[in-house]
């Protein structure tokens, strides 16, 4: 069998700083998916990267800036972001973002 499961109980969240984790969850080199907790205020600073990604709000209410206009999403609401689309994300309310990003985000692991 070739399917990557991966068990939310045996990952790390990985602590980024500034009320920020990351759980990278599955991932093959052609998909990857992560999960991301903010607390109230943290944010995502400006950035863009070579990978289309997608966000689905697991909780909480955010903040997107896309391409300079921003956004106010919360639970159960997505984004699609196509690849070297400038974002960021303010935290509203305290919540998490399921990401997938197509390919993998290599720096996400190691």
């Amino acid at each position: 069998m070739n399917t990557n499961i991966v068990y939310h109980k045996d990952t790390q969240p990985r602590d980024l700083g500034g009320g920020m984790t990351r759980r990278v969850l599955a991932y093959s080199p052609q998909l990857m998916t992560a999960e991301v907790s903010l607390e109230q205020g943290s944010t995502i600073a400006v950035h863009s990267h070579p990978h289309c990604q997608n966000t689905y709000i697991l909780s909480g209410r955010f903040r997107f800036t896309v391409e300079g206009e921003d956004v106010e999403v919360s639970t159960g609401d997505t984004l699609a972001l196509p690849p070297h689309t400038p974002h960021s994300t303010f935290c509203l309310e305290p919540g998490s973002l399921l990401d997938v990003f197509t390919p993998m985000r290599e720096d996400f692991v190691g």
